[in-house]
């Protein structure tokens, strides 16, 4: 019982540490600025516009639901690929973090969406390690690609620099181009 009491508390520790870097490397990327005006809302908030014509109402639902599952341990590999921007480029590190006993017990909740563009928009989310909250409040990106509202792959690269060595996973080149 000792084991598994130590076991768990690395393993929230780690958990804890991935979402830290998430939340820092999404803080520290650098973006542009638009003159679009930036529309806040909730998940359960009512319909309205942004200038550029894209329902935030519609939009906030499709990134909240596609931020969630692509977090979600029970989402097949080639989904988390398709609901990751430039997904393509991540697939055999999505499938090597799949793979680890931190990702299968890992989940999101999206608190609230920024759009700050008609591509683009920042998610404020919290992380579930193993039903304990690991993290509250951090922010990522998420980006309008191919038609289909995606996690940001900073977010993802950062949860990976910073887990790569503690799950056995190399850290693709990819990450280093990551926005």
């Amino acid at each position: 019982m000792r084991f598994h009491s130590r076991a768990r508390r690395i393993y929230l520790a780690s958990a804890l540490g991935l979402v830290l870097v998430a939340a820092t490397s999404a803080c520290s990327s650098g973006g542009s600025s638009t003159s679009t005006p930036t529309t806040t809302t909730s998940s359960s908030a009512s319909s309205t516009a942004t200038a550029s014509g894209v329902s935030s109402s519609s939009a906030v639902a499709a990134i909240t639901t596609n931020w969630n599952k692509f977090f979600s341990a029970s989402t097949p590999n080639s989904e988390r690929v398709a609901l990751l921007e430039n997904g393509s480029q991540f697939s055999s590190a999505i499938a090597a973090f799949s793979k680890s006993p931190m990702a299968s017990a890992v989940s999101s909740k999206v608190d609230s969406v920024t759009l700050t563009s008609s591509t683009q928009a920042n998610v404020k989310y919290d992380l579930t390690a193993a039903g304990t909250t690991v993290a509250s409040g951090q922010t990522g990106t998420a980006v309008l690609q191919d038609g289909t509202w995606k996690v940001g792959d900073e977010v993802f690269c950062g949860l990976l620099k910073e887990g790569a060595s503690l799950i056995g996973i190399a850290v693709p080149a990819a990450c280093s181009s990551a926005t």
